[in-house]
């Protein structure tokens, strides 16, 4: 009778479901992509409006001479601008693909979701009421304003009869980011401070400086490390949340810890890089497709794969017609619009 009654509640325990992941393509990924990244920050800081060879890239980094124009460039505009473009690409490529596991919509993204037209509303007000705030300052209004976008989205998602699905999700986030858009700029017209918030809309990493890049540094490394210790978790959710429930997970718990995760990442990246959207939408997908469905790789490898899509449309921005500059926001929406597009067809013909 004992062994019957084991038996019984082995059978009534919930089994590990079998997750599909391709750890030696994710290493691949890791190995091969970091060598892209060093690489093509190098290649980076060589090219622009003005050229500058591998030698003095390497004596302005390690033999710097402050009477130089060429060291000056490099040191103190074109080494904080690509840094800056490989942290806020790893933040939101890791904020959507948190996102997208944690809501199971495949359309999640920072942008898409009101994140970043909250963010750019705070950042709007604080413009137009409170000028000459502090960096550390901003991006704490911009975690506010992103948190408050989202919930704004999540909230009238959820108002329907049926509870939310990712395509009231998605309607939700752009009805409530065109009205925050449109508060930012009339915020904006009304207070003169549209200069301002031009090239915040626009997105972009020029301007980056290295005092940004401290304090922003220590958020990205706390947020990244936390989703990476999240990364289980959001594999088990990924997979419904009666599953991750029946397997002991405190789905509740997972969620707010993942959504400030969330929001330190998004709100970080908004802050210094202004309204670039889709970087979350794609690369999560990419990750997917190459790595499978373990966020364990997926998370990691988004960061790479993130940080070399912003590196590369940076530098596309500044060599397709210098020494104008093309928007970075711009030049990514024309992958990503196509993409989401895409994504939309695929959703309407799962209904």
């Amino acid at each position: 009778m004992q062994a019957v009654s084991d038996m019984t509640n082995d059978a009534a325990q919930p089994s590990a479901p079998v997750i599909r992941s391709r750890p030696l393509a994710a290493a691949i990924i890791l190995f091969g992509g970091f060598i892209a990244l060093v690489v093509f920050v190098a290649v980076s800081v060589m090219f622009g409006a003005a050229d500058i060879d591998w030698m003095t890239v390497w004596e302005a980094i390690f033999r710097f001479n402050p009477d130089l124009t060429a060291h000056q460039i490099i040191r103190e505009l074109r080494l904080p601008r690509v840094l800056g473009g490989a942290m806020v690409g790893a933040s939101l490529a890791v904020a959507g693909a948190m996102m997208q596991g944690m809501t199971r919509n495949p359309m999640a993204d920072s942008g898409l979701l009101g994140l970043n037209a909250g963010a750019g509303l705070m950042m709007a007000i604080c413009f137009a009421f409170f000028p000459g705030l502090s960096f550390m300052t901003l991006i704490l209004y911009a975690f506010v304003g992103a948190g408050i976008g989202a919930g704004l989205v999540y909230g009238i998602g959820s108002l329907a009869r049926g509870g939310l699905t990712p395509l009231r999700l998605v309607l939700a986030g752009a009805a409530v980011s065109a009205l925050m858009t449109a508060l930012s700029e009339g915020i904006a017209l009304y207070f003169h401070i549209g200069q301002d918030l031009a090239f915040w809309f626009a997105g972009g990493v020029a301007g980056t400086t290295w005092e940004q890049l401290g304090l922003m540094a220590p958020w990205v490394a706390g947020a990244l490390l936390a989703a990476i210790m999240l990364s289980r978790s959001i594999t088990l959710l990924s997979l419904g949340e009666e599953v991750a429930a029946g397997l002991g997970q405190r789905t509740g718990l997972v969620k707010l810890a993942g959504m400030v995760v969330v929001l330190v990442l998004a709100g970080s990246a908004v802050a210094v890089v202004g309204a670039v959207g889709f970087v979350g939408l794609i690369i999560p997908h990419l990750t997917r497709y190459l790595v499978g469905v373990d966020y364990r790789w997926i998370i990691p490898c988004s960061a790479i794969l993130g940080s070399l899509l912003v590196i590369l449309s940076d530098l596309a921005a500044r060599t397709i017609n210098p020494p104008s500059e093309i928007p970075l926001g711009a030049l990514i929406a024309l992958l990503g619009v196509p993409f989401f597009l895409y994504l939309a067809r695929k959703e309407r013909r799962g209904l």
